[in-house]
């Protein structure tokens, strides 16, 4: 085998794992938030800059505001969720280089004075950890349901400000009943590999 992870976790976090729709009514603790957290911020982003952020949509009255801003197809399961997260990229991630990248302090200076750079930096690096966040929450045998059907400009406006753009809500849980709708076909090997 070319793989060192064990089967079982291949089938866990990817063979496995889907986009989950229903959710089982089982909480999900800050606790394992927390471990997903302290396992998914070692993944790599340029210049260590980790601009991802992340809102708990927990009370009922954020739930509520949070709901009629998703796509219609999306508010029950938005709405029947333990959890649900809003990720967003940190436009402003270039203030906490020094300390993330010590070695390279003034990188903040020299590469991200400019926002529409800082911008485009954020959404890409955000995005790669958000896709190690997906990840994560599989590793901790929760299921996640990653969203981008909801309105951009009204997350922002309710749960954000204008430092922070949203990317996607996830909504996580113990998988439920019919969780997930039957496995999409994926492009084989030589349809995306291409060596020179």
């Amino acid at each position: 085998m070319s793989l060192v992870l064990d089967p079982a976790a291949q089938d866990l976090l990817f063979r496995e794992a889907r986009t989950a729709n229903t959710f089982t009514d089982e909480p999900v603790t800050e606790e394992q938030i927390q471990a997903i957290y302290d396992l998914v911020k070692y993944g790599p982003t340029a210049f260590n800059q980790s601009p991802l952020r992340i809102v708990l949509v927990r009370s009922a009255e954020a739930r509520e505001r949070l709901v009629p801003l998703m796509a219609e197809g999306n508010q029950p399961k938005t709405a029947a969720a333990p959890l649900v997260a809003i990720l967003a990229a940190d436009n402003e991630f270039h203030d906490e280089l020094p300390a993330l990248l010590p070695h390279f302090p003034q990188a903040k200076d020299v590469f991200f004075t400019e926002r529409p750079v800082r911008e485009q930096a954020a959404a890409l690096n955000a995005t790669l950890q958000a896709g190690y966040f997906i990840v994560g929450v599989r590793a901790a045998g929760l299921a996640a349901g990653p969203m981008t059907g909801f309105d951009f400009a009204a997350v922002q406006k309710e749960f954000l400000d204008d430092d922070h753009t949203p990317l996607m809500i996830v909504n996580i849980g113990k998988p439920g009943e019919d969780a997930w709708f039957p496995r999409s076909p994926r492009l084989a090997f030589d349809e995306v590999i291409t060596s020179v």
